[in-house]
This record gives C-alpha cells, sequence and structure tokens, in this order.
C-alpha cells in the first residue's frame, strides 16, 4: 500500500511540473507576439 502512494505522489508531482512547464511556454509565447 505504501508502494503504490509513493507511486502516487511521483505520479502527481510529474503531472504538476509538466502542467507549470506548458503554462511557462505558453506565457512566453504570448509574450513574443
Amino acid at each position: 500500500m505504501f508502494f503504490k502512494d509513493y507511486i502516487l505522489v511521483v505520479f502527481s508531482t510529474l503531472i504538476l511540473i509538466i502542467f507549470v512547464l506548458m503554462g511557462v511556454a505558453f506565457l512566453t509565447l504570448l509574450e513574443r507576439k
């Protein structure tokens, strides 16, 4: 059960990082226009 929770935490952290990177890239694209 602990291993499953650990995988869930790592997975959600990766998703959060990906969303942040996408947001930053989107903002930089808006700034360039």
